[in-house]
């Protein structure tokens, strides 16, 4: 099943958290730490694996001294933020796009349920 938009944002959100978290430290003394390989965190850093094995994070958040309940909400919270920033405004129907009662014909208050005025 492929990723919806919003896992490939939280597996980059996800990246830049460990990546942030891992400081001056290399990839390779993490990865080492963790028992994962090297690659496999650089691609979960870069965002590559957007949704890796939860055992996964937990040994590479356990390296990084970051408890899972930190890792999750900061990946929340800053996917969260994204998605506000990049949700599409609606805007409210304007007055043109209102439909005035007296411009109905019979059948169409009859589908739209108007009421004919006495």
């Amino acid at each position: 099943m492929p990723l919806t938009p919003l896992d490939a944002e939280r597996g980059r959100c996800l990246g830049a958290v460990l990546r942030r978290a891992r400081g001056a430290r290399s990839i390779l003394d993490v990865a080492l730490d963790a028992g994962v390989s090297p690659e496999t965190l650089r691609k979960i850093e870069t965002g590559r694996v957007a949704t890796p094995a939860f055992s996964t994070i937990a040994v590479i958040a356990d390296s990084l001294g970051l408890s899972l309940d930190e890792v999750w909400s900061e990946v929340a919270s800053v996917a969260a933020a994204r998605e506000a920033v990049a949700a599409p405004v609606v805007a409210a129907p304007t007055a043109s796009a209102r439909v005035r009662r007296d411009t109905l014909s019979g059948e169409h208050r009859r589908v739209a349920g108007i009421r004919r005025r006495a």
